[in-house]
């Protein structure tokens, strides 16, 4: 989870995020959303226990699979049925995180109920692999699956190029002919000799290489919204997992929760020197000319800091993350 994001911070707990007032309530999915919006929020003991039900509802499914016929076999029926509930309960009570992920996205090419509908296969999707063992809220977690889920369907929805169905064959056919060409010629191929081997024309030759095959900038846009790129859309093999991602915030705001322990120079100066500020370190002598210091006197400042963090009092709330 690559998942520049920095105005994308997790914002479960922004009360602005879940007012729906602007929708208007003669309307279907006005009417849907204030209906959801009677469910009231969850606060993190309410999340865990939850998820306990609905993760000993699914330990109760199994074990039903393996013995249906066993003695216990209605207590874990119950189990069953209160995971089902819970996990529906849980769904309910983010369905406004879902909107106001969504409202974010409205300008850029698909219909609000679809983005709704496409947050909701998210958030789904973060009920069934949300560990409450990690630490993490649930709204935290979910929301990068949400938004993952609400950009891949904004990239699948506005492609400008579609390939009528009939075409499919030709297409196929056409690059099995290429290939061929290419080890017969011990080069590529030119349309007009693709052309002659297809018995086609090659301005149509063209148009299907042109179709099947075309190279874009990462920064092209995408549908109506000239400020989202077509690169913000590509899942990026080094992004990090959910739980990394969510790790990862969590990380910085309890690092940002102890920096408030020390004075405004000493945390600024650790923000600057280990890249806490803008992902960049700065050097010695780079902090020390912000501050107008010697280089010497901005160590001896990050030393006394560093010391006061190591303190016990302090440094116990990192050991579940370090």
């Amino acid at each position: 989870m690559d998942y520049d994001e920095a105005d994308d911070d997790f914002d479960e707990d922004d009360d602005d995020d879940y007012d729906l007032s602007e929708i208007a309530s003669s309307d279907t999915i006005g009417l849907y959303l204030k209906e959801m919006a009677r469910v009231p929020l969850l606060d993190e003991v309410e999340e865990v226990s939850l998820a306990k039900r609905v993760e000993a509802g699914r330990k109760a499914h199994k074990q039903l699979n393996k013995s249906p016929e066993h003695e216990c076999a209605d207590e874990w029926r119950f189990f069953i049925q209160d995971g089902q509930d819970a996990r529906e309960h849980l769904i309910k009570a983010n369905t406004r995180l879902v909107v106001s992920i969504a409202k974010k996205y409205m300008t850029r090419g698909v219909p609000f109920l679809d983005l709704i509908q496409e947050g909701n296969l998210g958030l789904m999707k973060a009920v069934e692999k949300f560990d409450y063992k990690r630490g993490f809220r649930f709204s935290t977690y979910a929301t990068w699956w949400i938004r993952q889920t609400i950009t891949r369907a904004i990239a699948d929805q506005s492609r400008t190029i579609r390939v009528p169905v009939h075409m499919t064959d030709r297409i196929r056919r056409l690059f099995r002919i290429a290939r061929d060409l290419e080890q017969e010629l011990s080069r590529k191929p030119t349309v007009e000799e693709l052309a002659e081997k297809m018995e086609m024309e090659p301005r149509k030759v063209q148009w299907m290489l042109k179709v099947s095959w075309q190279p874009l900038s990462l920064e092209r846009p995408v549908g109506d919204d000239e400020d989202s790129e077509l690169g913000s859309f590509i899942v990026n093999d080094s992004e990090p997992t959910p739980a990394e991602a969510t790790y990862d915030t969590m990380l910085k705001e309890k690092l940002e929760e102890l920096l408030t322990t020390l004075t405004p120079r000493e945390a600024r100066i650790l923000r600057l020197r280990f890249g806490l500020q803008n992902g960049r370190s700065y050097t010695l002598e780079e902090v020390g000319q912000k501050f107008g210091l010697t280089r010497e006197r901005i160590r001896q400042i990050e030393g006394r800091a560093l010391r006061r963090l190591r303190h016990p009092r302090r440094s116990r709330k990192l050991r579940d993350y370090l």
